[in-house]
């Protein structure tokens, strides 16, 4: 699959041309306020790279679930602050998706300037199953580019959404995959590919139901699969193991002992957990084995001895994927398993293994436990995409930019 690149598309020249930029901007508030401006850092090269080369920049970008209504809670304005401090240029907030405000703010854009257009979920045609409702939202959106305007899609966390401004204005203007993009492409290509062995892959979070698919998927590639967080109960319940009141679904206990079956020398789980009476950090706790949990305790992180086995298992691999916390890390108490396993995977890395965080949580841990994202070789912006390329899937956003265009 051929794609264009934003270097293509610099390289055209786009002084004076309006261009039409989807960034992942969604971060995670908190009374109003950003804590964790991972996403804005990362998606601001490329908007940094056509302002500074002349062009007329217009943002867009989703925050949360506003399921198609306006909610001021989840207004881009913290956003566009912050991109305008790490771009050290002033970000203009439309007042609306696509109405009247956004249309004189595009129409009075001159070079280098920069748009942010309101939350584009606020529109309901954006995320509709209609076909024609998003295709209307898109023409929309193409026509605040204006005739010579030109789409770069660099928000990869959205790139598996079959959503109006991502899918839909690719089909209406020429397209490019931003830097973004292109080197989480090239980097996930990697994992699937010809991957260095051996190759293990991390997964935790809560639901083995999230991750099913791509277990399947990567148990019959892997040397290793590491098995933690919530999920881990469901495996260990398959096991004939007591998980006391540890997060479980009962439906996937007989998929995960079919997995157990099939993959019993690639899934490792853990030998000890971190347990609790309640689900605070004030809550009493205790480290037990995997093999005596009482019923009144609820697992709340993979132990000590998981670390140390998991670690030696990371200790000789040479590719490493992780996609989930090992355990409530928000919790300082609970947080161990999760640094325990990023510490190793920093140390693997660091003796030359390629290791990729696949976004979500697992890249909010790295940057709330205060751990150097430069440990790591590679940290996604998509959990949800990240994991849908790896299991084979389309992602709708990418395929859509192989489409023949003109520059």
């Amino acid at each position: 699959m051929t794609v264009k690149t934003l270097k293509e598309l610099l390289d055209a020249g786009v002084d004076g041309r309006t261009i039409l930029v989807r960034s992942d901007l969604n971060v995670p508030l908190k009374d109003g306020r950003i804590t964790d401006a991972g996403r804005i850092i990362a998606s601001a090269p490329t908007i940094g790279a056509l302002a500074d080369a002349g062009a007329r920049v217009i943002v867009t970008a989703h925050l949360g679930r506003p399921k198609g209504s306006t909610d001021p809670a989840l207004s881009l304005a913290p956003v566009a602050q912050r991109l305008g401090d790490e771009l050290d240029r002033y970000i203009q907030l439309a007042g609306d998706v696509v109405g009247q405000d956004a249309q004189e703010r595009a129409a009075g854009l001159t070079e280098g300037d920069v748009l942010l257009v309101e939350n584009v979920r606020f529109d309901p045609r954006e995320t509709s199953k209609d076909d024609g409702e998003r295709q209307a939202m898109a023409r929309d959106l193409a026509a605040l580019a204006g005739p010579d305007g030109a789409f770069v899609s660099d928000g990869f966390g959205v790139v598996h959404r079959k959503q109006a401004s991502v899918f839909d204005v690719a089909e209406l203007l020429p397209s490019y995959a931003g830097g973004l993009v292109a080197a989480e492409v090239e980097v996930l290509a990697n994992l699937t590919e010809s991957p260095e062995r051996p190759y293990t892959v991390v997964l935790g979070g809560s639901k083995v139901s999230d991750k099913l698919a791509v277990i399947e998927a990567l148990a019959p590639k892997v040397d290793s699969l590491i098995i933690g967080g919530g999920m881990c109960f469901t495996f260990l319940a398959a096991q004939g193991l007591q998980v006391g009141t540890s997060l479980l679904q009962e439906e996937m206990i007989d998929t995960c002992k079919e997995l157990l079956e099939r993959y019993s020398d690639v899934i490792h789980l853990p030998t000890d957990i971190e347990v609790a009476t309640e689900f605070n950090e004030e809550s009493d706790s205790n480290t037990v084995a995997a093999t005596a949990m009482m019923d009144e305790w609820m697992g709340l992180d993979i132990g000590p001895e998981s670390v140390r086995l998991f670690a030696a298992v990371l200790a000789e691999s040479r590719t490493i994927f992780w996609n989930g916390p090992m355990g409530v890390f928000e919790m300082e108490k609970f947080a161990l398993g999760t640094r325990g396993v990023a510490e190793a995977i920093i140390e693997a890395t660091s003796k030359g293994a390629f290791s990729v965080v696949g976004g979500g949580d697992s890249a909010a841990a790295v940057r709330a436990l205060g751990l150097p994202e430069s440990g790591f070789s590679h940290i996604s912006t998509g959990g949800g995409a990240s994991l849908e390329y790896l299991e084979g899937k389309d992602l709708p956003g990418i395929t859509v930019l192989s489409k023949p265009t003109g520059v």
